[in-house]
């Protein structure tokens, strides 16, 4: 009995962060400035495209709240239930939520803010360290999408030697590879060099 309450808490857990990582927030602040940015721009609902086409503040809105429906469940986990591999599950849920969000017919966004919202909760040294590549590759070259795949690709790696949670390592590596799948149209504009800058 205790093996099957603990089994369904768990359950709960996982469910209930995919449910909070599917608010589609980008297409909800589209929605109240009349714009629809499953139409618009690159299509997407993440905060990047939601910047480009809703407006600047609008875009860090989104970016803030996409942030936080990851860090808000990987952060209650770990203080219910410990740093491990639960908190990893919620987490990597969130993520999934955002990017094959059940509200919108399981589209989604990119998952790059959300999945730094669950790594801030779970691994925040990992996770300013992804950030930090991604900052500097924007400054450089002004395109977000290449410093979202760069982060990525630094955190695929970084996790295997600054944290040790297998469960973590194993789960932010399938994560990085699937960020940078759903960027696989901005690699190709990137190759063409048709891909748009932030500013």
């Amino acid at each position: 009995i205790i093996a099957v309450e603990k089994g369904l808490e768990m359950v709960l857990w996982i469910l209930g962060a995919y449910l909070v990582g599917s608010l589609p927030f980008g297409f909800i602040v589209g929605k109240l400035r009349g714009v629809d940015v499953r139409t618009v721009g690159s299509k997407n609902i993440g905060a990047t495209n939601v910047y480009r086409t809703v407006g600047k503040k609008w875009g860090l809105l989104v970016f803030l709240l996409d942030f936080l429906k990851g860090f808000i469940p990987a952060i209650a986990c770990c203080m219910v239930q410990g740093k491990g591999d639960l908190a990893v599950c919620v987490g990597f849920s969130c993520v999934i939520g955002h990017t094959l969000t059940i509200f919108m017919k399981f589209k989604g966004g990119k998952g790059v803010a959300t999945a730094f919202g669950m790594l801030m909760a779970i691994a925040p040294l990992t996770a300013l360290g992804a950030f930090a590549v991604f900052a500097l590759a924007v400054w450089i070259s002004h395109y977000i999408s290449l410093g979202s795949c760069l982060a990525a690709a630094q955190l695929a790696i970084g996790i295997w030697f600054f944290e040790d949670i297998l469960s973590l390592q194993i789960m932010m590596t399938v994560l990085a590879a699937f960020v940078i799948f759903k960027h696989r149209s901005n690699i190709k504009r990137l190759v063409q060099g048709c891909e748009n800058k932030i500013y």
